[in-house]
């Protein structure tokens, strides 16, 4: 069965197409384009009109790729800022009139579920329990589980909406830094109420922040998911690469081979966060995923 998933964030706007037969999977196609849609939502709750016609031009292009493919179900997922904007719906008809399909607006755990199926459904070698942190723009979720889903939970320090709230300097000062990281490690201890998150043998950290910090750390001199993906990274490694990008201004970021141009205003919260997770979960390492919430989305469109 041909199957396309489209992942609509706070920062980004992904698509997947695959074949999914007996179990076995074969990815086809897939694409990212920064949008940006969570543009300014943690300070006014609303979508910027112009963040909604970049990420409607986005899915105008997806449509056409999904037709030409011929794939035979379609899921679209709307994320965190879609959860918090209040005029979502003038976006979430614009998908309809485009894709003819009405998106879903999936909960926290809805999205932690699926990232954990997509992050670990193939993963072979890694020991479980699996603690999956899936650091998006607009919230993290931690998942934790074994074969299934046994604890999850979904907080608001995505890379956008923390880089919104604190960071104004360029790079941020020590006072702005100093309030993400309170607000960071209040959400983390508000997600280890409700998920074991020392009690894993394996970290795994899927999406953007987490590969982007996966390529720094091994060296890349230009973006390689093939590279990235499984990499082992330590946390002392973690730790320096997030100290570095704290440390560096804009056009220093940007000039990194490996850097998404969409990246480059959010990778130094990101990365702050993943610092603190690894801080807080007291792990030695991550293992970098580049199966995520869209492989999830996949494998569940072709279990229906």
């Amino acid at each position: 069965m041909r199957v396309a998933a489209i992942d609509c964030g706070t920062n980004s706007i992904r698509l997947l197409i695959a074949d999914i037969v007996d179990g076995k999977f074969q990815e086809i196609s897939r694409e990212m384009r920064i949008v940006r849609l969570g543009q300014g939502v943690d300070q006014t709750g609303q979508f910027h009109i112009d963040a909604i016609s970049r990420t409607l031009f986005a899915v105008s292009s997806y449509a056409e790729a999904i037709k030409a493919n011929s794939v035979e179900r379609v899921r679209f997922c709307a994320t965190s800022a879609t959860r918090d904007a209040t005029n979502r719906e003038l976006f979430l008809e614009g998908v309809k009139d485009r894709l003819g399909l009405y998106p879903e607006v999936i909960t926290g755990d809805e999205e932690a579920a699926l990232s954990f199926q997509g992050a670990t459904k193939e993963l072979f070698g890694a020991e479980s329990p699996y603690l999956v942190v899936d650091i998006g723009g607009g919230s993290t979720e931690f998942v934790f589980g074994a074969g299934a889903v046994e604890a999850a939970k979904s907080v608001n320090i995505g890379c956008v909406r923390m880089s919104e709230r604190h960071f104004r300097s360029d790079p941020p000062s020590q006072n702005e830094i100093a309030a993400a990281i309170i607000d960071i490690d209040s959400a983390i201890s508000e997600a280890a109420n409700i998920v074991p998150i020392t009690s894993s043998r394996t970290l795994i950290a899927v999406a953007g922040t987490a590969t982007t910090v996966a390529a720094a750390a091994l060296g890349l001199k230009e973006y390689d998911r093939n590279l990235i993906h499984l990499s082992r990274i330590s946390s002392a490694q973690v730790h320096e690469i997030s100290t570095m990008f704290l440390r560096m201004s804009r056009v220093e970021r940007a000039a990194l081979g490996y850097m998404h141009p969409g990246r480059v205003d959010v990778i130094t919260a990101g990365s702050l966060v993943l610092s603190r997770i690894m801080k807080a979960t007291d792990a030695r390492e991550f293992l970098a995923s580049e199966s995520d919430i869209l492989d999830g989305m996949a494998w569940d469109l072709a279990s229906r």
